[in-house]
């Protein structure tokens, strides 16, 4: 597993800096923020080797160019993506190796059409070695994100590989939107007690100045309605919503976004 750091970006941007020991080189994830990155290499006198992209959206890729003008960095993202500054390119399926870990890529279109997961599995190397998901702007701490270029279908197909992984994988998205995602799954099952939880610890973190994140799997199957369109609660809150009989979890899947967009 990687040693996971945030560099916080933007308004509400996480890069994610991978490191692991033994090492002075790092790879950062969707640097959205060139300054960002590069005031953290400055501060960790560390060299960045490795940039990887989850989509082609601007707030994650707007610092490639001038970090690649700076730095020997190769780049890895989509190979189906309009950001032109990508020099290896993936599809689902492929694996690469980066600081001696292993990464698999699945493609997760919805929020984007070329919108791909790095997930880095648990192995019996050197303990700890927790699943790691890296899932951009898919996948969010109680939440997923707008359905942009892809389809419903799309984005239920993504949250049923989220679903798939081991349940103690931990979850790396790109953004602090968990206190808003977390009012949004209260008022879809406001008698969730793990919700409830869930409000209280964030706001903790966040009274802070913490990040909320890393989350994982275990705990988005309890909390994450766009993870839990097969239960009958946020059935139910899904049909109220849209006045009618929902008979598909990608129905009920597509309800609750539209809800999510007008919250």
């Amino acid at each position: 597993m990687f040693n996971v750091t945030p560099i916080p970006a933007f308004n509400d941007n996480y890069i994610w800096a991978l490191t692991v020991p033994g090492t002075d080189d790092i790879a950062v994830i969707d640097p959205g923020d060139a300054e960002a990155v590069n005031d953290y290499l400055t501060q960790n006198n560390v060299n960045l080797t490795a940039i990887l992209i989850t989509h082609h959206h601007d707030d994650h890729t707007g610092g490639v160019a001038q970090l690649c003008l700076q730095h020997s960095a190769d780049v890895y993202g989509p190979a189906n993506s309009p950001f032109k500054g990508i020099n290896h390119t993936l599809t689902d399926g492929d694996q690469i190796e980066l600081l001696g870990q292993q990464l698999i890529i699945h493609e997760v279109p919805g929020h984007t059409l070329d919108h791909i997961s790095y997930f880095v599995a648990e192995s019996s190397n050197t303990p700890p070695n927790i699943p790691q998901v890296f899932s951009g702007d898919t996948l969010f701490l109680a939440g997923c994100g707008r359905l942009f270029e892809g389809s419903a279908e799309q984005m239920h197909t993504a949250m049923e590989y989220f679903k798939s992984l081991p349940d103690n994988t931990q979850i790396y998205c790109t953004h602090e939107y968990s206190l808003a995602n977390l009012a949004f799954a209260a008022a879809v099952e406001p008698d969730n007690a793990e919700i409830s939880t869930a409000i209280k610890r964030c706001t903790q973190l966040r009274d802070a100045h913490q990040p909320t994140l890393p989350s994982t799997i275990a705990i988005e199957k309890q909390i994450n309605p766009f993870l839990r369109y097969h239960t009958a609660t946020v059935k139910h809150a899904a049909e109220q919503v849209s006045g009618a009989p929902l008979n598909s979890e990608v129905a009920i899947f597509s309800a609750i976004r539209d809800w999510k967009n007008q919250f």
